[in-house]
Order: C-alpha cells, then structure tokens, then sequence
C-alpha cells in the first residue's frame, strides 16, 4: 500500500527537498503541499492523506491549529500528523501532542530518520525522535498539569481500564515497543497489541502518543519516576 503524504510547511525549498525524498521511495508518493495551516487542512479534506508532516510555525494558521482541526474532523480519523520543529526543545511540542500529533521530529533530521517516521505513524505508532525523549514529554508536562484539581489531571478516566491494561500503559508511557513490553510482561506480543488497541478505544486515544500524554496527564506516570 503506497502511503499518502502531504507536506505543510511555509519554507518553499524545504517543502521541494522533502518532496524529492518522499517520492523517491516506492511505498510513498506526495499527494500535495501546503504553505500554511488552513491549506494544509483543505487538500487533505479534498484528496486525502496517511501522514501530513506538519511545521508548528507558519503564518497565519500555524501548525498547531491545523493539527486541532484534522484530529478533531471524524472524517479524518485516519489521518495522522507528525510536527516537525526547527529546535526539538520546543514550547508547543506538548500542545501538539495533545492536539492530537502523532509525535514530533526535528528539521535537521537525517533522511532516513524522515522516512521511518513517516512509515511509523502510517503504521499508528508513535514517534519520537532520539533527542526528543519521554523525559523531554514529562517535563513539559508536569509545567502543564498543575494538581489534582485540574480538569486534564482526572485519574478517573483510568476507571475504565483493567489492570492488566494500566501495566501495558505505564510501558508504553516508557518508550517501549510491543516486543519489549511482551517480554518484561511474560506475555505475547500479541496480547501487548490487544490491551493497547483496548486502551486506546477505552481513553479515546489515536494513536499511542495519545496514550502517553494520558499516563502522564492522570498521574499513572510521574515526571521523573
């Protein structure tokens, strides 16, 4: 299945260099490209999209905005939206993930980290880049969840999940792909997949970004532990 990707960012040549390595891989091709937010949610209503690669910054309609409208279009429920940012220690790398990103990547990565990205959030994963680490999420975080009286800090939504499904959560919090999360479990991977796919329709969750952002918003991961 060839990957639809649509690339949003106001820097012409920037968007003409990604375009090239895109569409040099035979699983991808370009379906179109946008220099500001709100164009960026136009082509992908109009000719849909697997991955938008999305620069937070942009005049007018900046990236953060337009990810909002995507994830929060039901007929765009498929779509998933990774940032790209010029310092990976950036104020809105949080904001984004809660408005629904599927993670975030530096500019001045190498190509090959472009393109795995690219295929990781198609496949509904979550990405983060070497630099961009859970401890960068959690610290940003815990500036942004105040206390228990906060809406965001409700571990009542946690009711729902079984425990089984809160230990596969603490782990995905973690960083940890299906396979290690098996192992340190004792269980398959295949039941690693089941009790995240449960997670994620229990909490509303996208994509496992999703559910890393809720780990930490409820308080069953703290910064720093």
């Amino acid at each position: 299945m060839t990957i639809k990707v649509l690339l949003a960012d106001d820097q012409t040549l920037l968007r003409s260099a990604f375009r090239v390595l895109v569409d040099s891989e035979p699983d991808m091709e370009v379906v179109g490209e946008a220099s500001d937010g709100a164009e960026a949610v136009e082509i992908v209503r109009a000719k849909g999209a697997d991955v938008v690669l999305m620069d937070i910054r942009m005049p007018g309609t900046d990236g953060l905005a337009a990810t909002r409208m995507i994830t929060e279009d039901p007929r765009l429920a498929d779509v998933r939206v990774v940032m790209l940012t010029t310092f990976e220690v950036d104020e809105y790398v949080v904001d984004s993930l809660r408005a629904g990103a599927s993670g975030f990547l530096g500019k001045g990565a190498e190509p090959g980290e472009l393109l795995s990205a690219i295929r990781i959030a198609a496949a509904g994963e979550a990405l983060l880049s070497p630099v961009a680490t859970k401890g960068l999420i959690a610290r940003f975080l815990a500036q942004g969840v105040p206390g228990s009286g906060d809406a965001a800090y409700d571990a009542s939504r946690l009711d729902a999940l079984t425990g089984r499904e809160r230990e596969v959560l603490v782990q995905v919090a973690g960083g940890h792909p299906n396979d290690e999360i098996a192992a340190r479990l004792e269980v398959s991977p295949l039941t690693v997949k089941t009790h995240v796919n449960r997670a994620m329709a229990k909490l509303g969750a996208r994509d496992r970004a999703q559910l890393v952002v809720i780990a930490y918003e409820t308080g069953l991961v703290r910064p720093g532990a």
